[in-house]
């Protein structure tokens, strides 16, 4: 019966980004600016942190969960992956002793919430599929960003409806254990939006994830009638 659905999901947050340290670097030198505004103050607007990578720090951070990973009682079958480049490197570097015999896709609707900041803009697939070709990326159907508004930030809503499309995407997959690499802002949606969660468990997973963190989840799919 579909109501016995369960899954152990890990889900990780990308290790450190250069758009994450660019904005640490501002806010310690006093720089402020408008959230999500197009100001030349705003750190995460500069086109050279485009679909930003890991820093050398996130790195070390998504590398320190290989452990974890290796110690898992019962290890991933399955792992999807966010299409920008943080989340595609994290993933594999988390990951990385599953490989080749675990698949790895990766997923539009993983991605962070998107618009105005250009980190989180995703480079062309074509781009990705050359650098990161131990990840199957045939579901991304769109060479170019279509999500990506330079004008507008995504509303809540619209990042909850990409998240309920791969969840549910994800209920009709046979894999019991699986591991995400998504982002913060996508994560707390999840959590706070679309997952009904239970105490006391919820207290935790309701709050923001840190940079390479992971938290391992039961999730329920429940079809309701």
């Amino acid at each position: 019966s579909p109501d016995n659905n369960v899954k152990i999901v890990h889900f990780v947050r990308h290790g450190q980004g250069f758009h994450n340290l660019m904005a640490d670097i501002a806010r310690k030198e006093g720089q402020k600016w408008e959230q999500f505004s197009l100001q030349p103050e705003n750190p995460y607007v500069m086109p050279e942190i485009t679909d930003a990578p890991l820093t050398e720090k996130g790195r070390q951070q998504a590398l320190m969960l290989r452990a974890t990973v290796c110690e898992l009682h019962d290890q991933p079958e399955l792992i999807v992956l966010s299409p920008n480049c943080r989340a595609l490197q994290t993933g594999v570097l988390a990951f990385g002793e599953l490989l080749p015999t675990v698949p790895f896709l990766a997923h539009e609707m993983v991605r962070e919430e998107t618009g105005v900041h250009v980190c989180d803009k995703r480079r062309s697939r074509s781009n990705q599929e050359k650098e990161f070709p131990m990840v199957d990326f045939s579901l991304i159907e769109q060479d170019e960003d279509a999500i990506f508004n330079p004008n507008r930030r995504e509303a809540k809503t619209e990042v909850g409806n990409r998240i309920y499309q791969f969840m549910e995407w994800l209920s009709e997959r046979s894999e019991k254990h699986v591991g995400v690499a998504s982002h913060s802002g996508w994560l707390l949606t999840l959590f706070n939006g679309v997952c009904e969660t239970k105490q006391p468990s919820s207290e935790i997973l309701t709050r923001w994830f840190q940079t390479g963190e992971m938290r391992s989840v039961k999730l329920q799919f429940v079809r309701q009638v």
